[in-house]
Parts: structure tokens; sequence; C-alpha cells
């Protein structure tokens, strides 16, 4: 048994995913905190887009 949790601890074939979840999770964090600013971002590019596309 001692050899299976010693086993375990030192694999680190999973450190991957977890480093993946963590970025994930920090990203929608991000998200979550700056969604106003973000929200009002994306409204100004479209609204440059939408004014710009109509001289074309």
């Amino acid at each position: 048994m001692k050899a299976f949790w010693k086993r375990l601890w030192e694999d680190q074939g999973g450190m991957g995913v977890v480093e993946v979840i963590l970025i994930i999770v920090v990203l929608i964090g991000l998200v979550i905190i700056f969604k106003n600013q973000i929200t009002g971002v994306v409204n100004d590019i479209f609204e440059k887009i939408v004014s710009q596309s109509s001289s074309i």
C-alpha cells in the first residue's frame, strides 16, 4: 500500500490536466470580474464596424 501512494505521489502524468483546468478557472474569473469592461470594448468595436461598413 505504501508503494502505491509513493508511486501515485511521484506520478506527474495528470499535472498537465490540472494546470489546464487552473488556467481555465483563472480566465473565467477574469471574465467575470471584467465583464462590463469587456462588453464595452466589444460594443465599441461592433459600432465602428457597422458605421464603417456603410461606406463600402
